[in-house]
């Protein structure tokens, strides 16, 4: 056998080798903040690094080629890590995670973690739960992250009496949901997400009070640029989606609710970009 074919042999046997290895558990950043990339891009739940994203910038898309994260995934993450000290003893409850098992399993490696669904149908969970009627006891939770759930409920003030019941004094709520707008309303006409999911609720910034409303001390957490577009009242962004109403937004944005949790080189770095796409509700239970 000739050295060429030789090394053609091995370089085959190799590559065999690795396509027949079992693929490494997915596992997930340190709990803290990111700080930016020097090149390229970074995902915030996973270790993946790399030129880019795969898709246009948009919260429902720039899709992470390993963990699956779009860009809604890795904010929720960001802002739990920015506002959170999450520890392997933190009881965490995570609704309707998007993320697959193998996320879910890299969690529960790393906390007291359980995920719920409404009833199953949609997203694979540990458990059954309404969140406007939780089966969990008073004070037995440290965090709840919720993301594009909440506009699913009919009674919202049921729902955010309900986590503030199964939080314990000082646990905190993760909240994201569609912000389309600046003020709370029902859609105009039906509406239903890819899963068939009824939405109830557009809400707006008004989401903020309602909070506030059932005890929670409560921050609007946002990135840099979405602060100075609301400090100016500017809905000037390049190329909005017209499912925003960003002048709306922009005009219901009241500064002093505002916590700047992401600055403009961490945006780029981890593809959530622009601003008015990437804000988020962390109420804290006093305590």
């Amino acid at each position: 056998m000739s050295v060429v074919g030789f090394a053609r042999r091995k370089a085959a046997g190799a590559l065999r080798r690795i396509r027949e290895r079992p693929p490494k558990p997915l596992v997930l950043r340190p709990f803290k903040p990111q700080s930016p990339a020097g090149r390229g891009v970074r995902c915030v739940v996973c270790q993946w690094k790399g030129a880019a994203f795969e898709g246009i910038l948009h919260c429902e898309r720039a899709i992470c080629p390993r963990c699956g994260a779009i860009g809604r995934d890795r904010w929720l993450f960001h802002c739990l890590v920015s506002r959170v000290r999450v520890t392997s003893s933190t009881t965490l409850l995570e609704t309707s995670p998007r993320l697959g098992d193998e996320y879910r399993q890299a969690m529960k490696r790393r906390l007291d973690y359980t995920c719920s669904d409404y009833d199953l149908r949609a997203h694979r969970a540990d458990i059954a739960l309404d969140l406007q009627d939780m089966d969990l006891a008073d004070a037995s939770l440290d965090v709840i992250m919720t993301s594009h759930v909440l506009e699913h409920v009919p009674d919202t003030d049921a729902a955010l009496a309900e986590m503030y019941r199964v939080l314990r004094p000082g646990g905190s709520v993760i909240l994201l949901v569609p912000v389309p707008q600046g003020v709370t309303a029902p859609p105009a006409e039906p509406e239903f997400h890819d899963d068939m999911t009824p939405v109830f609720w557009r809400f707006g910034l008004d989401l903020t009070d309602r909070l506030r409303e059932h005890g929670f001390d409560t921050r609007l957490l946002c990135t840099a640029d979405f602060q100075r577009h609301a400090e100016a009242r500017d809905a000037g962004w390049p190329d909005v989606y017209p499912e925003w109403d960003v002048a709306s937004i922009v005009e219901a944005a009241k500064p002093d609710d505002l916590t700047v949790v992401m600055d403009d080189a961490l945006a780029r770095t981890t593809g959530l970009t622009p601003g008015y796409m990437y804000l988020a509700w962390h109420g804290l239970k006093p305590g």
